[in-house]
């Protein structure tokens, strides 16, 4: 079995249209972790406040991934604009809380 040109294109444009929406959900899930966890942190806030102001602030920003995602020319660009948030945030998470070692006292 063949597929007609017609089809072929119906399938790489629904492959590609999935491919986003898998990006949008896991990336946008990351980076909303990630800038939340960021946030939590670095508000100069109480610890209680800062985590409910940064939990709020991760709705925002997981819609804007999502949208960042969709308004990309191409998926490797959204892939990659996703990939840099992530090392960004975290390498900006890993500056300030340290890495996630646990220490065991000798």
């Amino acid at each position: 079995m063949t597929l007609r040109p017609s089809t072929l294109a119906d399938c790489l444009g629904r492959a590609a249209v999935l491919g986003r929406i898998v990006l949008a959900a896991g990336g946008g899930y990351a980076i909303a972790a990630l800038a939340t966890a960021l946030l939590s942190l670095v508000l100069p806030l109480p610890r209680s406040e800062a985590v409910t102001a940064a939990t709020l602030a991760s709705f925002a920003i997981m819609i804007a991934v999502v949208v960042v995602v969709f308004a990309a020319r191409s998926l490797g660009r959204a892939l990659a604009v996703i990939a840099i948030a992530t090392l960004v945030l975290g390498g900006a998470l890993w500056l300030v809380a340290g890495p996630l070692i646990p220490v065991i006292p000798t």
